[in-house]
């Protein structure tokens, strides 16, 4: 039985990456302009936003939650990041003062869902009005633009030829690799997915697990703020509408259960890049917004459909 699962979950990874070749190869005949140095490095910087928010819901994901305050979360950590620029504070310090706003409220979201009793939906849920009411407060419905280039450097600069925001995101899932798959928070994340009465009885600290997955997933939020914001040189306290949705596809469309114990972040890095390969390839193709929002949509329900299918046959 456990060399079937095992076989099915590699299975569905390969396959994944193959889903990855073909729509390359799709875009590729379909437009001369998709297969280039220039794009392909386009894609891959679009991509981190979504990547690095990404890890953070697959350690979620594999806890059986989910968390829906990522976008808001994005934008309020952008918005007290900017208005610390502004005021004059070491990069370092504005940066951690993004860092912390993203952790506190995932912090918020693990008290919540482990001590409140509340279900991940309806915390998050929750977080994501809070969150986002906050940003629009804080700045009066306004942006807050114009920064310094040191700051802009960490999305347009580079090391060695290659784009920071690349480098940032190799060593994030460089990290979350080493943390899922050889530290006991990782082993906890897994066993409290699994099965979470098991892995109470075991000894294992739930709540505490969820608390810190959570707050991960908060802080990693703030990060992908800071990245954002240096991109689009401004923090709006209405970014990261929808955002939640792209990480969640990605999650699953790289093999992670919905229904908690499973997943890895090569799969993650993989979906990330499909969605990031879609979006890119439709808008070459001068798809538009709303016909791209139903293929995207499309994409998580097969993914999903897929997901339940193999969970039936490992039972």
């Amino acid at each position: 039985m456990q060399i079937k699962s095992l076989w099915i979950h590699n299975a569905r990874q390969f396959g994944t990456f193959i889903g990855l070749v073909v729509i390359i190869l799709i875009f590729s005949f379909w437009t001369p302009y998709f297969l280039t140095v220039s794009n392909l490095l386009n894609v891959a910087q679009q991509t981190t936003i979504n990547a690095v928010i990404a890890v953070g819901m697959t350690y979620v994901i594999i806890t059986a939650g989910i968390d829906l305050s990522v976008g808001s979360i994005m934008a309020f950590s952008g918005v007290v990041l900017a208005s610390l620029l502004h005021a004059d504070q070491p990069l370092v310090i504005a940066i951690l003062g993004g860092l912390f706003v993203g952790a506190a409220c995932g912090f918020i979201n693990g008290v919540l869902i482990s001590y409140g009793k509340l279900p991940p939906f309806i915390s998050t849920l929750g977080l994501m009005s809070v969150a986002r009411g906050a940003a629009l407060l804080y700045t009066d419905g306004r942006p807050i633009s114009g920064f310094d280039e040191n700051f802009r450097f960490i999305a347009t600069g580079e090391i060695l030829h290659i784009p920071f925001p690349i480098i940032v995101i190799i060593i994030i899932y460089l990290i979350g690799h080493f943390v899922l798959t050889r530290t006991k928070l990782g082993r906890y994340t897994y066993a409290t997915g699994g099965n979470e009465q098991a892995a109470i009885l075991s000894g294992v600290n739930v709540k505490l697990i969820k608390i810190v997955v959570y707050s991960l997933c908060g802080l990693l939020s703030g990060a992908a703020a800071v990245l954002l914001t240096a991109r689009l040189n401004s923090a709006q306290p209405i970014a990261g509408i929808m955002y939640e949705l792209d990480a969640i596809a990605a999650v699953v469309i790289g093999g992670t259960s919905l229904m908690g114990g499973e997943g890895k972040l090569t799969g993650t890095l993989i979906g990330a890049l499909i969605m990031g390969v879609l979006r890119n390839g439709l808008n070459l193709l001068d798809v538009s917004s709303f016909i791209q929002q139903i293929v995207i949509g499309s994409v998580i329900i097969c993914a999903v459909l897929i997901d339940m299918a193999l969970k039936k046959k490992k039972v």
